[in-house]
């Protein structure tokens, strides 16, 4: 049995990947400081839970430490744009010396054997082609700064250790527990109070969505094989989606029509008009296809609700 950390454990990606890590009957520790999460997403004991800021160094040693874990699934961070906008330093701290403070604790296991840390496909500029792992980076926001730093610390981590280490380049995760208001989720919030005429931003501008139950699929494999080096990997469905097509997924699975107004407080400045991910990398190395189409996430989500 692999004893697995996950910091952020409580998030909606940190939940999903639990669940799925637990089908594999592996022994799953958490750290999360539910500023975002929820303790309910998680069926683990209390004496597995541990409810602690990143940012406290000697606490978050002592509590590795204790746990000596095999795996760890860094997930920690402040990863709603609009939020980092508005809050830079807070932000880029959490998620930069929060990972700092990870490593530092990491770096003295004698145990640790593979270490994940979640990415973001914001490192990337704006491109209007399915980006590969091998485009340059150049982030136009503080979060994909902050995550950029985040993998160079890897990368030293991994220097410094040898430890074999997987960076995750997430691209728009969607499914259950999302407690961000993302596209989707702020779609079913206003579907949620009975509205058909809702209120959005900028229309035309695609995106990759992919499932956290495919994410989790994809995550608990990579580490199942991963057993040497330094590697990054796109984790995407390798399709894109507009706004426009979004709404109309939940046209279809609601059976109702849903009317769109831009609320001009909604629209962004900057923008990026594509964001697509090439998963040919690590579809490759794992032998994974996405399962949950756009369509059948929404429609779950319209039956259960967003929790």
């Amino acid at each position: 049995m692999t004893k697995i950390l996950v910091t952020g454990g409580a998030g909606f990606i940190g939940s999903a990947t639990i669940a799925e890590l637990q089908k594999h009957g592996h022994d799953i520790y958490v750290i999360d400081d539910l500023s975002f999460g929820n303790r309910d997403f998680l069926t683990i004991p209390d004496t597995y839970f541990h409810k602690l800021d990143i940012l406290n160094g000697p606490g978050l040693t002592e509590v590795i430490h204790k746990i000596d874990p095999d795996w760890i699934i860094h997930l920690a961070a402040i990863h709603f744009i609009p939020y980092c906008n508005q809050h830079p330093f807070k932000s880029s701290n959490i998620n930069i010396q929060g990972t700092i403070n990870v490593l530092s604790a990491a770096k003295s296991l004698k145990n640790l054997e593979k270490m994940f840390f979640a990415s973001t496909a914001a490192v990337y500029p704006i491109c209007d082609h399915a980006i590969p792992e091998t485009q340059p980076t150049n982030p136009l926001d503080i979060y994909g700064l902050s995550k950029l730093a985040g993998e160079h610390l890897m990368n030293e981590f991994h220097i410094q250790t040898s430890i074999p280490t997987i960076i995750g380049r997430f691209f728009n995760a969607f499914g259950p527990n999302e407690t961000n208001a993302h596209l989707i989720p702020e779609i079913q919030r206003q579907i949620n109070l009975g509205m058909r005429t809702i209120q959005l931003g900028n229309l035309d501008p695609k995106r990759d969505f992919i499932h956290t139950f495919d994410m989790a699929v994809a995550i608990t494999q990579l580490l199942n094989k991963f057993d040497a080096g330094f590697e990054t990997f796109n984790i995407g469905r390798g399709l894109e989606y507009s706004v426009r097509d979004v709404v109309q997924a939940f046209e279809q699975e609601l059976g109702e029509k849903i009317v769109i107004q831009v609320d001009p407080d909604r629209v962004r400045k900057v923008e990026r008009m594509h964001l697509l991910a090439d998963i040919s990398k690590l579809k490759k190395f794992i032998d994974w296809q996405p399962e949950i189409t756009l369509n059948q996430g929404i429609g779950t989500l319209i039956k259960v609700g967003v929790k």
